[in-house]
């Protein structure tokens, strides 16, 4: 029986919201050149795999977290899951500018949240993890105990895994880069012996030497 891992693997490959292209990597505005392209956006305009994930996302939580009180999404992808999976639990919701505003009230996080409050973060997909480790520090600033992360996506970098663990903050993803490249393989998106070449991304994505079929 397909696990939930399994499932949206295979669904954000059919809906392209993760693209494989190993023999022409993407370049990242970090300047990372990477064999795939996440768009988890695209989920929410594909409503049979938005409701795999809304429902993942929401059972996930549900059995992680139990205590939690309120959400928290990631501006700006975060915020659509956040709702849903809000609605589904019956949790009220709020989300996280990547800045305060620069006007009114000047916000930084939109929606009541209690200080004390049990929180946990929802985000599309984590890669080093800097972002969403930001959101984290705003709600605890903020007076928010903060849970944990519920997340659709995660590379597994080891960047993003050490950044996690220094700020003493607990993941849980959907899926993960392994199990999408495996799926992706299986799938025929990709050449079996591909997957290598991503897993060495994966583990080192400054060494570029997978580029080409070179690793």
């Amino acid at each position: 029986m397909e696990n939930i891992s399994q499932l949206i693997a295979r669904d954000l490959l059919k809906i392209k919201a993760v693209f494989f292209r190993p023999e022409e990597p993407f370049t990242w505005a970090s300047g990372i050149k990477s064999p795939v392209y996440c768009d988890n956006r695209l989920t929410l305009t594909a409503p049979e795999v938005r409701t795999h994930v809304e429902q993942a996302l929401a059972e996930t939580i549900k059995r992680e977290y139990p205590e939690v009180e309120i959400l928290m999404g990631t501006s700006t992808a975060g915020i659509a899951h956040a709702a849903i999976t809000g609605h589904i639990l019956g949790l009220p919701m709020g989300y996280v500018r990547s800045g305060s505003k620069d006007h009114g009230r000047q916000n930084q996080i939109e929606g009541r949240m209690e200080a004390g409050q049990k929180v946990v973060v929802v985000e599309d997909l984590i890669s080093t993890g800097g972002s969403v480790i930001e959101v984290v520090n705003a709600l605890r600033e903020a007076g928010g105990q903060v849970l944990g992360i519920a997340s659709i996506f995660t590379y597994g970098m080891k960047k993003g895994l050490e950044r996690l663990a220094a700020a003493n903050v607990r993941n849980v993803s959907l899926t993960d880069f392994d199990a999408v490249a495996q799926a992706a393989a299986e799938e025929k998106y990709i050449q079996p012996e591909d997957v290598s070449r991503l897993l060495a991304f994966r583990d080192n994505p400054s060494d570029e030497s997978w580029i080409g079929g070179k690793n």
